[in-house]
């Protein structure tokens, strides 16, 4: 009888041992995903220039691309310092003395961007020279936008700023209303029977782009057939004469004027481009110049504001 209580007992007993381990396993077992489903803290941004692992939502961050201000403004997200020479007038905000100046695009100012101690810098083509300069500082990326894929890039950037700082499905909201702006635009335009020519005036000098160029969205996305498929692709143009203008006669003239964005004073350039040798150009005599703003053509561009406003330039341009 002893021996059979005995045995009941160490049953009883090991039973007991068998459901605490359970519930200790599976408290554990709980506690895992939790950890899972915490938001990561760091991201790794892949981009032109290298991999940098930067930190989710930074507080301090430099930012040397004004597309990429343009974004983060309509995101609601503030910056530590920016280049506050030529700001564009539609980021005139940014001019607030609560701003730190980081200097010019060309020059950064590094004793200033190395006194805050950002956690992030933000770079675009002007400053890719100088990107290991400030990699030394702080996590740097590149986000320039590739003219040759001008929507893919302009996205992807978007995109990886809304990652950044923990805004994804706002900026695909955003990237969807632009989505359906271009397309309309797109079908208005491929369906004009002209063509169009984009040209830069700068100090009385004048260059021409085309597709895949620095203002190639207009062709590319947009849909306004080029002028001329043949011109070389750079960041400054192809200089052309004004007798090229006579000679491949467009049916809408597009008009970025570099000085009056970076030279102070009014601007002449309305005079230059309808010079008498031009005013019998199809462009010029059906009032079929476009002077499209500088401000989010030459100085930004690439940003959620100013790809919806150069649309809108476009839309209206070929509207009038």
């Amino acid at each position: 009888m002893k021996k059979y209580l005995l045995l009941l007992v160490m049953a009883l007993f090991a039973m007991v041992a068998a459901a605490c381990g359970s519930s200790t396993s599976g408290e554990e077992g709980a506690a895992e995903p939790a950890e899972s489903d915490e938001a990561p803290s760091e991201v790794t941004v892949k981009h032109e220039l290298g991999e940098t692992t930067v930190p989710v939502n930074p507080e301090k961050v430099v930012v040397f691309d004004f597309g990429t201000l343009d974004t983060m403004a309509e995101l609601g997200i503030e910056p530590v310092a920016l280049p506050q020479e030529n700001i564009p007038d539609y980021l005139s905000q940014f001019e607030d003395e609560k701003y730190e100046n980081a200097g010019s695009l060309k020059e950064p100012d590094f004793e200033k961007i190395n006194e805050l101690a950002p956690d992030l810098i933000i770079i675009s083509g002007r400053q890719m020279d100088l990107y290991d300069q400030f990699a030394e500082i702080a996590p740097t990326i590149y986000l320039g936008v590739d003219t040759a894929n001008y929507m893919e890039s302009f996205k992807k950037n978007a995109t990886t700023v809304g990652q950044i700082f923990d805004q994804e499905a706002e900026v695909e909201e955003k990237l969807s209303a632009i989505d359906e702006k271009v397309a309309a635009l797109h079908e208005k335009a491929s369906a004009l029977q002209g063509n169009g020519l984009v040209i830069l005036a700068n100090e009385g000098k004048i260059s021409a782009y085309g597709p895949a160029s620095r203002f190639g969205i207009i062709h590319d996305v947009f849909g306004v057939k080029a002028a001329d498929e043949n011109l070389e692709v750079s960041t400054h143009g192809q200089s052309i004469s004004f007798e090229y203008l006579v000679e491949t006669d467009p049916d809408y003239l597009f008009v970025v004027d570099r000085g009056a964005v970076v030279t102070e004073g009014e601007s002449s350039v309305k005079q230059v481009v309808e010079n008498d040798l031009v005013k019998g150009t199809k462009a010029v005599s059906n009032d079929n110049v476009v002077y499209l703003d500088p401000n989010i053509w030459y100085l930004s561009g690439g940003g959620l504001q100013s790809v919806m406003a150069q649309a809108d330039e476009i839309e209206q341009g070929i509207s009038e």
